[in-house]
Order: C-alpha cells, then structure tokens, then sequence
C-alpha cells in the first residue's frame, strides 16, 4: 500500500502489487476461500471487490488455487476475466474449514499494523487548526457561557486533554460530543488491521461516520469518516482497554481508545465506572505522557499503537475527590459547565419550545421561574426545558388539551419531574 499525504491530507493510494497490499499470500487465500465458502459461487470481480483487493493480486491467487484444484471455473457472467465464475472444488471446501478455525473474519483484507500507524501520525489531531469561529459554529445550536467557547478552543487547538465538571444537566456531554464538528476536515481509518496473521476488526459505524465523499479511485480497504467521536460512560471496564478477543469468531476488537484516534474519545459519568478511579487513571498515565498505548494480544506479544485524540472526561462528581493533583497536572485543561443565568435559560426554553412545538409564553414561563425556581431556590439547568416540555407534550396529549405553558400544566409536570422538598 502506498500512503500519500497532500497538503497534509493523508490519502490511501491503492495498492498494485503483494508487496504493497502489506499482507501475506496465505491470508488472502484464505479470505478468498472463505468468501467462496460464505457466498457461494462468484465472479472474480466481485469477490475482489468484497475483499477490497487489485483485481489482478485477486485473479492470480484465484488461479493458483484453481491450479491446486481448491476452485473451479463454473462459467462467465459475462466478457473478460472480471466475469469469470469460480466456485470451490471439495478439497477447496475442505481448506475454507481450515480456513475458518484461524478466523471467521470475512470482509475487505485488512491493513499492516505499520500501515495504520502511519494513517494515525499523518492525521494527527495535533495538526488540525481550531479557530474561535469553527468552535463557536459547533456549538452555534446551544446557549452557553461565552466564557466556556474561549477554554475549550485552546484545548482542543492543543490536541490536549480535558476535564468537564459541573452539576449534572448543564450539557458536558453535548459540549463534549460536539467538539469533533469544529475539527472540521475527514480522516481514513481501516476496515481491520493484520499483526502477524491476527486480524483486528477496527471500522465500528457507531463512532465512525462514513463521510459520503467516498472516492473508489483509493485504496478500499479504508473509509473516509468524518473524525470520530467514541463515547463511554459507566459501563466501561478496564479489560475493554485492550483487545478483545472473540473466542467465536477468532479476531480481536479494537478497544475504546484506539477506534478514537484522530478524533475525540469522551469517558462519560467519570466516578461512576466499573472500576475504580484510580486504576483507570493509572491506566492514562502513559498513553497521555507519552503519546503511545500499549495493547496484548493473546499470544501475550504487546503492541505499540498511537494515542492520538482528545481524551475528554465528563463528571458531575467533585473532581478534588475523585482524582489527585498529580493527575490533574497531566490534564491541562479543565472547564466547568456553569448554571445557566436566567436570561440564558430562557433563551433555552423558547428553542425548547419550538422543538416541542409548544407556544413559548413569557407570562407561563415568568410564573416557573418565580414559583419553581426563585421560591424554592432551585438552581437553573441547560436540560430542564427539554425534559419540562417532554411531560408537559405527554400530560396535555393525556388529559385531551392543547400543549400550552398554562400554570396549572406547568405546575404538574414539575411536581412530577422534581423530587418534592422535604
């Protein structure tokens, strides 16, 4: 594979030759075997297609295989090579089996390990320039303190970590999850990653986004994305930092942290996982100070793979009693999501409103704060509005009238929504 940055802009070339496809002869028969076996019979066109392979690297394994008599030509689909229909022979059914006790992995050839490694340095987040501009544009949908726009705009310039804290409902996690947008440009990641024969399933279209600027002139064994976003809250577990094996299919899933490079991973409820807090910061210490991380395969051979994201927590926990100073020093930047004063929370309930299509009402909206707010001294929260207007949607749908800020509608859905005073 060749590897091409223009204008600091990585781009996969594709491959023409073995040497450049970075992977042995025998793992590309064998993902032609297995394809054979899954698919039945097919075109040479089409399996090099589904393998993401030079048609020609594909074609000549094809006839060595039919040479072993492991594949036989059925017929054409039509003119040339490309059409030709190939079908495994008994003894090729009987090396697919084979074939599948290493792996059950069936999809486009994965990349060298180096490869990847290189895709993740030549997109560096630390090579994306951030103005105020593209942070204040992703975040143009949420009313905030403009005083969080400018701390988290030199962070994420930085390509730094970051410490979101504050009373639960004040956004941390839109903040955070949002702060991809303003890195703007896209990035190549790989549908799996071969180390030595293990292959390690990599392109997970929960956090990567396939971008639809697709180009089938590249290598097709990467996708351009947009730079993903990997979200993790209180289910995270230590064991999920490393490879995960699958005893089934015989692969490794890549872990959290390495399906975010080049892009932003978020540990959400930070406090509230399974595990303590010391063990997953402990776990930090080196991928943060030094840039890299350190993975195990089974075999117990550690592989060493870039750390290059923003690593964001989030927490509504008092940051001084979960982690110490040490490790705060090794998280440059910390920004508190702040109550929203009164005029900024109305600004929220009047986009709320026109969400929930529900008629915005100054005199219904003036009566909340005064009752429900003032009087009791609750604070304000970003998320209030939204969840208000939900229950208020679902009791007047309920009770058969219109949805409308009217007292007595208002004075229901807090009475439900918020845990009476004792």
């Amino acid at each position: 594979m060749v590897l091409v940055a223009e204008k600091k802009t990585f781009v996969p070339q594709p491959a023409t030759s073995l040497e450049e496809i970075g992977i042995s002869t025998s793992m590309i028969d064998d993902l032609l075997l297995k394809r054979l076996f899954n698919g039945g019979p097919q075109t040479a066109g089409s399996i090099a297609d589904r393998l993401a392979l030079p048609f020609l690297v594909v074609l000549g394994n094809l006839n060595e295989l039919r040479r072993l008599h492991h594949t036989h030509i059925l017929g054409s689909d039509g003119y040339g090579e490309r059409n030709y229909m190939y079908i495994l022979t008994e003894e090729g059914e009987s090396r697919a089996r084979t074939a599948f006790e290493r792996n059950l992995y069936d999809g486009p050839a994965p990349v060298p390990l180096a490869a990847y490694n290189a895709s993740v340095v030549a997109q560096s987040v630390r090579d994306v320039p951030i103005t105020k501009t593209a942070i204040e544009n992703a975040f143009r949908d949420l009313v905030l303190h403009p005083d969080i726009v400018n701390e988290i705009g030199p962070a994420v310039n930085a390509g730094q970590s970051l410490f979101f804290y504050g009373a639960a409902g004040n956004g941390k996690t839109a903040l955070a999850t949002r702060i991809t947008n303003a890195m703007g440009d896209e990035v190549f990641v790989p549908y799996a990653v071969d180390v030595d024969g293990s292959i390690i399933e990599f392109y997970d279209p929960v956090c990567h986004l396939q971008s639809r600027n697709q180009d089938d002139t590249l290598d097709p064994r990467w996708v351009r994305i947009r730079r993903p976003t990997v979200v993790t809250g209180g289910e995270l577990k230590l064991e999920s930092l490393d490879l995960q094996y699958s005893d089934l299919r015989k692969t490794y899933e890549a872990p959290f942290q390495m399906k975010a490079n080049t892009g932003m991973f978020l540990i959400d409820d930070f406090g509230r996982q399974q595990m303590s807090t010391a063990d997953l910061l402990n776990r930090w210490i080196v991928p943060l100070e030094l840039r890299v991380d350190f993975l195990k395969l089974q075999t117990g051979r550690k592989l060493e793979v870039p750390f290059d994201e923003l690593l964001v927590f989030s927490t509504n926990l008092d940051p001084s009693q979960l982690v110490d100073e040490a490790f705060l020093r090794r998280i440059k930047y910390k920004v508190k999501a702040r109550d929203p004063s009164r005029e900024m929370f109305r600004q929220i309930f009047q986009g709320a409103c026109v969400t929930y299509n529900v008629p915005f009402d100054d005199e219904g909206f003036d009566y909340l704060v005064q009752e429900h707010y003032v009087k009791t001294g609750r604070p304000f929260r970003g998320v209030h509005p939204r969840d208000l207007l939900d229950q208020l949607v679902s009791l007047a749908k309920y009770i058969e009238e219109p949805p409308r800020m009217s007292r007595k509608l208002l004075d229901s859905v807090v009475n439900t929504y918020f845990i009476a005073p004792s």
